[in-house]
């Protein structure tokens, strides 16, 4: 197997200008939109032999399992799915390839130094509006494909790769699931946005809830517009926030010493935090008058297999007891606005598939690599927690990302070039018959 491997990556090397050409136009055809991107997967999915469909949706009525979000944070737009399916040649297991076309909206591309639609290579980073994140894994996973197939190396099992909307709550590869995909095995394609390229691979991700707690408060009864003399006969909405901010604390405290998690206990040394990140009240122009409602937010991140049910229950609980402590909160009790939520999982790192993608790595880039456990949310937990399917995820080394606020976003035309051969490697070691 390691020599086959060396013969995917001498295959690939031997056609990067090919590779990396073909990326660029997937840069160049993003400036239409994203039925444009979905267009040329389909096309080129079509010209190395797979049959592809396409798969209509609306986002808002995918079902949710074990994750929520808000109607405002999701797209209201229509979307489509396109899933390219080349049909195995014998008895190998099947497999997902997925990643999605839709990149952050248009703005700002005025502080480019590069065109954002020309896919220019410069210092050996080829730059583009949502290259890596992530046309570079919607070309990757037919590239990878038709790599293999060039070599006259079929898959025995089949393979699916799927270019599905992900961005604010698409849920693309949950609406496909659901619809009836499955395979033994999955893997998300997606640049690495830790800055360290395939020298890692994503087989853990923790679990987040995005929540906001509003604090009531009450006016002193006065008309006067200067309140700071009666400020004693009303309710300030931040001081009984802060009883609540006190018990959002305590219980991260608590989880902290609770919860534990070997991958992220090495990591970080801890495995769950509480982050209390926003905080909203009066008015700054009008210090005189006292603040009838103060809003605190705060993300509450947590390893797999903690429930995402249980979480919030225990937000909920510790919200619930702080109030009863309170006379005026009993009374009043603040109110917990759910804005996001996601479960978490892992695939062990024994698992074959983790093996067959370490492997391929290191027969491709000379380095074995290792499992981070610090992408928290990530969409690799969807096939897993929808289906059961263990799922991993790899990318190459990437850039000042537009989604992170950066400008001439990139991904290392090299490492794209790998990373297709890596894909290949995979395919072939985990689609191969079990009896050759």
């Amino acid at each position: 197997m390691p020599h086959m491997i060396g013969r995917i990556r001498d295959e690939a090397l031997a056609r990067s200008d090919e590779i990396v050409s073909a990326l660029q136009r997937y840069v160049a055809v993003g400036a239409q939109g994203e039925a444009a991107v979905q267009r040329l997967f389909a096309d080129t999915a079509e010209s190395i032999g797979c049959t592809v469909t396409s798969h209509a949706y609306h986002p808002a009525d995918v079902r949710m399992v074990e994750e929520f979000a808000g109607d405002a944070a999701i797209d209201p737009e229509p979307r489509t799915s396109v899933v390219a399916h080349y049909r195995g040649s014998g008895n190998g297991r099947s497999l997902i390839l997925f990643a999605h076309p839709d990149g952050e909206p248009v703005t700002g591309t005025a502080g480019w130094k590069h065109d954002p639609f020309a896919g220019t290579i410069e210092n050996g980073r080829l730059h583009g509006w949502g290259v890596a994140d992530d046309l570079s894994g919607v070309a990757a996973g037919v590239q990878a494909l038709g790599l293999l197939l060039s070599l006259n190396l079929r898959p025995a099992g089949d393979v699916f790769i799927a270019s599905t909307p992900s961005k604010r709550h698409a849920r693309g590869v949950s609406h496909l699931l659901q619809s009836g995909l499955q395979a033994d095995a999955a893997a998300y394609l997606h640049p690495a946005e830790s800055g360290v390229g395939m020298k890692e691979i994503k087989a853990f991700t923790s679990g987040q809830v995005e929540f906001r707690i509003v604090v009531e408060g009450r006016q002193p009864p006065t008309t006067e517009p200067l309140q700071t003399a009666f400020a004693h006969q009303g309710i300030n909405a931040i001081d009984k926030a802060f009883i609540v901010w006190r018990a959002l604390k305590a219980l991260d405290a608590k989880r902290g010493q609770a919860i534990r998690h070997p991958l992220l206990d090495r990591q970080v040394g801890r495995s769950t935090n509480l982050m209390l990140s926003y905080i909203a009240a009066g008015d700054p122009k009008r210090l005189f008058r006292l603040a009838e409602r103060c809003t605190l937010g705060a993300a509450l991140a947590f390893p797999p297999p903690e429930p995402l049910s249980q979480v919030c229950a225990a937000i909920e609980e510790a919200v619930a007891d702080a109030a009863r402590s309170d006379p005026w909160l009993k009374d009043n009790p603040p109110m917990i606005i759910w804005d996001a939520g996601v479960t978490g999982a892992e695939v062990d790192a024994e698992h074959a598939l983790v093996s067959a993608a370490r492997a391929s790595v290191l027969g491709v880039c000379g380095m074995e690599p290792r499992i981070n456990p610090m992408h928290t949310g990530s969409d690799i937990r969807v096939p897993h927690v929808q289906k059961g399917i263990p799922t991993i995820g790899f990318g190459p080394l990437c850039g000042d990302l537009s989604q992170n606020g950066g400008t001439d976003e990139w991904v290392d035309a090299g490492d794209h070039v790998r990373f297709v051969a890596a894909i290949a490697g995979l395919i072939h070691q985990w689609c191969r018959d079990p009896a050759s």
